[in-house]
């Protein structure tokens, strides 16, 4: 999520936020938790979710890439007395701490936490300054290896897809001609180069990093990919009747899980100029509205809950089809592997 400039949080770069479990009684009517069930909570972070899953009855297996947060977790698995079970692991990766006998319901909560805002090291925002870090597994290529090895024309389509950033040529020849002189190490040293060459205008509701550090951390952590990889992954592991539920707080994000479900919807393949080559059975069937945002009272409460939107599917007894990534058409960005320090 990113902190608009008074300090509250909507979205990717900035200030501290206490954790407020978002859309939490819509994903709770969605996911449907019982005596009996078994959910995947893929984004345990605080432990919002799990906390009211359980409170429902059901067990939950809750998954973090984050260690600070399966260490923070471990008095609420004693707490609850075998009937939680946290793994350090990518929600990508949902599908091998599944049961043989499949899951009742796996949620996913999309985005950063934040705890992870909050803490200055972790480099996240551009409002407390420390190194320019954003990984959320604390492990691998950090935005300092992006910013600074980068090739100027990677940058730009990073900041431009990942971002929607308009000003992603200027700002990517900015860094490249800085970073010849002295390489950018804190969060506070990248933001002020931005907002030298795109000064904040009267009219701008954000920071002008904020689209900057948003694509940034979404390509240090490949979260569009992971978000892909967990819709397939959460397929092959619903049994018939499980349920998916998915918050997501940005339009790249959004988009994916509509075109996820969309596709699992059964539809013919073909086009409509061409006879039908055959008909695809449907592995997801709708649950309720086909997106549900926060209501006013809750976007007053709760800053973050104003770009959530909720989608729900209900799986079919129909096998479950290929990951197949070209459904979502990624571009290709730089490979992160080449950037690591």
């Amino acid at each position: 999520m990113v902190a608009n400039p008074g300090g509250g949080s909507t979205d990717a770069g900035g200030g501290p936020v206490r954790h407020i479990p978002v859309l939490l009684d819509e994903v709770l009517s969605a996911l449907a938790p019982a005596p009996g069930k078994l959910i995947l909570d893929g984004t345990f972070g605080a432990g919002g979710y799990s906390s009211a899953i359980l409170a429902a009855g059901a067990e939950v297996i809750a998954l973090d890439r984050d260690p600070s947060a399966i260490a923070a977790g471990q008095a609420m698995v004693v707490a609850h007395g075998g009937r939680l079970r946290l793994v350090h692991s990518q929600f990508s990766h949902l599908a091998e701490h599944a049961p043989q006998g499949g899951l009742d319901g796996v949620v996913l909560d999309i985005g950063v936490s934040s705890m992870q805002i909050d803490e200055a090291e972790r480099g996240f925002s551009f409002q407390k300054n420390g190194p320019l870090d954003m990984r959320m597994s604390a492990t691998g290529v950090s935005a300092a290896d992006v910013v600074n090895r980068a090739k100027v024309a990677d940058l730009i389509r990073i900041f431009h897809f990942l971002g929607e950033e308009s000003q992603s040529p200027r700002i990517a020849h900015a860094i490249e001609k800085r970073r010849e002189e002295k390489p950018f190490e804190t969060t506070r040293d990248l933001a002020g180069l931005i907002e030298l060459v795109t000064p904040r205008k009267m009219k701008d509701k954000i920071h002008p990093a904020t689209r900057v550090f948003q694509a940034l951390r979404i390509f240090v952590n490949d979260e569009l990919g992971e978000l892909a990889q967990a819709l397939f992954a959460a397929e092959a592991a619903l049994k018939p009747g499980g349920r998916l539920v998915v918050v997501t707080f940005h339009s790249l994000e959004d988009r994916i899980v509509k075109k996820f479900f969309s596709d699992r919807a059964g539809k013919a393949s073909g086009s409509r100029h061409l006879p039908v080559a055959h008909e695809r059975a449907a592995t997801f069937a709708a649950v309720g509205k086909p997106m549900v945002s926060a209501s006013e009272a809750e976007a007053q409460i709760n800053p973050r809950a104003r770009s959530a939107k909720l989608r729900a599917g209900l799986r079919t007894d129909a096998a479950a089809e290929a990951a197949d990534m070209s459904l979502f058409g990624f571009p290709n960005l730089a490979s992160l592997g080449k950037l690591g320090g």
